[in-house]
């Protein structure tokens, strides 16, 4: 019998990354058996039901079903519940993988290393160097308690080493994101209505720090009337976006504007066509940063930092935060065709994933080795 791995995953972002390596398991025969654990950090048919149909995601095997509240709140249901499935599963788990920076992330790190199972983070080292910001605590502490740390782009190597970890437990495997747009990078086509050869820009809007100050959100929204204004803007609302605007008044200003098309949250295949299609990409996420940065598709990013830099020197982002002079500045290069375009990033090839199972099959079989 293969010893098992729990594959935890509980946001969008993070089935997005645990998609091409569960195929990849599957294709390679690898020498474990993944066990899919959703926490039920995202729980809305448009944020999980809808990632797994269309990223081929078999049912989870367990779910938690975390729900809502606040960082603390949600960090400590799922650390329970994971706790307690861990302590309730036998055989026991060979090792538990979390990805990205959410709270379901360091909840399920912190659960399973206490338990003494060995943990290992897929996208680790990545920094903002902004403590203000949750996914910063919880890539650094997830790190810290990691036992096998694989990493995504250059720059992780050279965050975990200054932090002292030492080499044998850091691995450089690329980045998995890219091996779930390289196989869906077409699926969309000719299928979304909304790209239909007219230019248009695309707005994707989550993070606290820009939507939770009513002051900030009403400086981000003045700029983006001021977009479209110049071009269509689509604008696929995160939930927790959408009653911020709700409350602030702000979004009936730009439902009303004729050039404005606020929906609700989109599929993964229908976000990557018009993504793809876009003549520039508005946000604050970083995963975007990255899937623009592969497609070369220009992105401005409403933060101050990025947790990604190989997207500011070999991609298609630039940090423009709230100086919206810098960003009608971008937009004039895009327009007139003089904007940067992508240089080829290491292990962003659409095969990271199988470079991940390899790591995970060197751990299992150096575990039992022992």
């Amino acid at each position: 019998m293969k010893p098992s791995i729990a594959f935890v995953a509980g946001a969008r972002p993070n089935f997005m990354k645990i998609a091409p390596v569960l195929r990849a398991a599957d294709e390679t025969k690898a020498p474990f058996t993944p066990v899919i654990v959703h926490t039920g950090q995202h729980y809305s048919r448009e944020m999980s039901d809808v990632m797994f149909e269309q990223l081929e995601i078999r049912p989870p095997d367990v779910h938690l079903e975390a729900g809502s509240g606040t960082h603390g709140q949600q960090t400590a249901k799922i650390l329970a519940a994971f706790e307690e499935f861990l302590m309730e599963i036998s055989p026991r788990l060979a090792a538990v993988m979390v990805v990205g920076d959410v709270n379901s992330t360091i909840a399920a790190a912190l659960a399973a290393s206490k338990l003494h199972i060995p943990v290992v983070h897929l996208e680790a080292g990545l920094r903002s160097f902004d403590r203000g910001m949750p996914e910063e605590i919880n890539r650094i502490a997830t790190d810290a308690i990691s036992d096998l740390l694989l990493v995504s782009e250059p720059a992780g190597e050279k965050n975990l080493r200054k932090e002292g970890v030492p080499d044998q437990r850091i691995r450089y495997v690329g980045n998995v994101m890219i091996d779930t747009l390289v196989r869906h990078l077409t699926d969309g086509r000719a299928a979304n209505p909304m790209v239909d050869g007219q230019p248009f820009a695309l707005l994707t809007l989550h993070r606290p720090s820009n939507v939770d100050c009513p002051e900030t959100l009403t400086r981000i929204v003045e700029f983006l009337l001021e977009v479209a204004d110049q071009i269509r803007l689509i604008f696929p609302a995160h939930p927790r976006t959408q009653l911020r605007l709700q409350e602030t008044g702000l979004l009936e200003r730009l439902s009303s504007h004729p050039a404005i098309q606020v929906l609700q949250p989109l599929g993964y295949v229908d976000n990557l066509e018009l993504m793809r299609a876009a003549a520039f990409v508005i946000t604050d996420s970083g995963g975007i940063q990255e899937e623009t940065s592969y497609m070369s598709v220009p992105c401005l990013t409403l933060r101050e930092n990025t947790e990604r830099p190989v997207t500011l020197t070999h991609g298609t982002n630039t940090l423009v935060g709230l100086d919206f002079q810098k960003a009608r500045t971008a937009i004039c290069e895009i327009r007139s065709g003089n904007y940067k375009r992508s240089l080829p990033i290491p292990g962003w090839d659409g095969r990271a994933a199988y470079r991940v199972v390899e790591a995970l099959s060197d751990l299992v079989k150096s575990a039992h080795a022992v």
